[in-house]
């Protein structure tokens, strides 16, 4: 675990390992939706080039919804951090200090993404279906960043399971590093992996939405599987989550995470079931 990765010499300037992540994902993720794009999009030659102006508008709309979503829960949940933000409205602008929902910044990158797509004159479900998959492969990039820092860790293993082999299972260092945020509570105890988790579950969702893709029937088909899929998989892996900022409700019983994949697999499997029987890319292809 290496929050800090090294300081640029001569300007005393940390490189975190939490952003050189993100990044690193953003790139693999824009390299893929461009690859996609060549090969499953309307225009092979001409869509590549407005999918990365779109891109631009995506990286906004996962900051931006990220972070809103944090705010509302910490307001929500009147904690102290809540607190302050109602306090001092403007910290709600400072990113680098933490504070970002995974579920915001999808939602986020989703809306400004189609509304972007629309407007680079591609068609934005079908635009949706390769986004997605180059997203979540993304993602599974950025989520080694949160193993790194110690954010989104799991709860303490029981002992009859403490058996189980990384990346199911991680042993936190008995001396953190500086910015680490396991937690001191948690130094040199075993946790459930759940950064691993769910970098593995990205590439899940992922693999599904690529099998989807090379079939699909009509525009959106691939994104609402995944979707689906990432619902039912997040809710799982909450349930090994021991961090209590992500927001916790009903004393305990859900998180804020669960609540949303709960609403998201709900209105993904209505959408699925109404719309099994379109043909829309089929009837284009005859």
């Amino acid at each position: 675990m290496h929050p800090i990765l090294f300081e640029i010499p001569g300007l005393g300037f940390p490189v975190r390992s939490f952003g050189l992540m993100v990044a690193l994902g953003f790139l693999l993720g824009s390299w893929i939706v461009g690859r996609l794009a060549a090969r499953w999009s309307d225009d092979p030659a001409q869509d590549p080039a407005r999918f990365s102006a779109v891109m631009l508008w995506v990286v906004v709309g996962v900051i931006a919804g990220a972070r809103l979503m944090y705010v509302v829960v910490e307001v929500l949940r009147d904690s102290g951090t809540g607190r302050g933000f109602r306090e001092d409205p403007l910290s709600i602008l400072f990113v680098w200090q933490g504070g970002l929902v995974m579920y915001g910044g999808l939602l986020g990158a989703m809306g400004l993404g189609l509304w972007a797509a629309k407007r680079e004159g591609l068609h934005p479900w079908r635009a949706l279906d390769l986004g997605l998959v180059g997203g979540f492969c993304g993602q599974a990039v950025g989520r080694v960043g949160c193993l790194l820092v110690g954010d989104d860790y799991g709860r303490v293993v029981p002992e009859a399971l403490s058996w189980l082999p990384f990346p199911i299972t991680l042993r936190v260092p008995q001396t953190l590093p500086f910015e680490s945020l396991f937690g001191l509570e948690n130094a040199g105890k075993l946790l459930w992996a759940t950064q691993p988790l769910m970098s593995i579950k990205a590439l899940v969702v992922a693999w599904v939405g690529w099998q989807v893709l090379k079939r699909r029937r009509y525009g959106g088909q691939a994104a609402l599987w995944m979707l689906a899929t990432y619902g039912v998989l997040r809710f799982g892996v909450e349930l090994l989550r021991g961090d209590a900022v992500r927001g916790v409700w009903f004393g305990g019983a859900l998180s804020t995470s669960q609540i949303v994949s709960i609403g998201l697999v709900l209105v993904t499997g209505v959408l699925l079931a109404r719309f099994r029987g379109r043909r829309d890319l089929v009837e284009r292809a005859a």
